[in-house]
């Protein structure tokens, strides 16, 4: 399976989907485990099968067992993050920001890839997941070591196309279910 082959599955009402798909992957703002990256940390926040498949199985081409493993963990630590601060953000009882958050995030300080690579993996599930907190925090990590917007912008990208790419092939296969 590749992106071509999620390509395929997608409907024509969805061409635009399938074709930002297309021009995400030849995408070159980022680099090849950056982009790759993004596309895995992004189908596993998801977590459509046929979707997962079809990225894991290009990105293994590019990213080391490593990277691979920490675009997974991207995922998993965002799908924690994301919910406990975005309803941090969301209650007007500021009282439970004084306190501490007590969740494991070790990840975050070592996650076998250079930080910026991981900061930007977490800033595309954080855009999936809705968190203007995490955003927040991971876009201002990624300035201030200078990583430029348009490479922010262009995680954002992925992140969204997959997520459009995701729910598609979702509702087809409950449709044909």
């Amino acid at each position: 399976m590749s992106v071509d082959t999620l390509r395929d599955l997608i409907p024509a009402y969805a061409k635009d989907i399938s074709l930002n798909l297309g021009s995400l992957a030849s995408e070159t703002v980022l680099n090849d485990q950056q982009k790759w990256g993004c596309f895995l940390a992004s189908a596993h926040a998801i977590g459509v099968a046929p979707v997962v498949k079809a990225i894991e199985a290009q990105a293994a081409a590019v990213l080391s067992p490593e990277a691979l493993n920490a675009a997974k963990s991207a995922a998993a630590i965002m799908g924690m993050n994301n919910i406990y601060y975005r309803a941090l953000h969301l209650m007007k009882n500021s009282e439970y920001t004084t306190i501490p958050a007590r969740l494991r995030m070790n990840v975050l300080a070592n996650p076998g890839v250079p930080k910026m690579d991981f900061e930007l993996w977490s800033t595309a599930v954080s855009g999936i997941n809705g968190c203007g907190a995490c955003l927040d925090a991971h876009e201002g990590e990624l300035r201030k070591h200078g990583v430029p917007a348009t490479q922010v912008q262009a995680a954002l990208r992925i992140g969204a196309v997959v997520h459009a790419a995701s729910r598609i092939v979702a509702s087809e296969a409950a449709l044909a279910g």
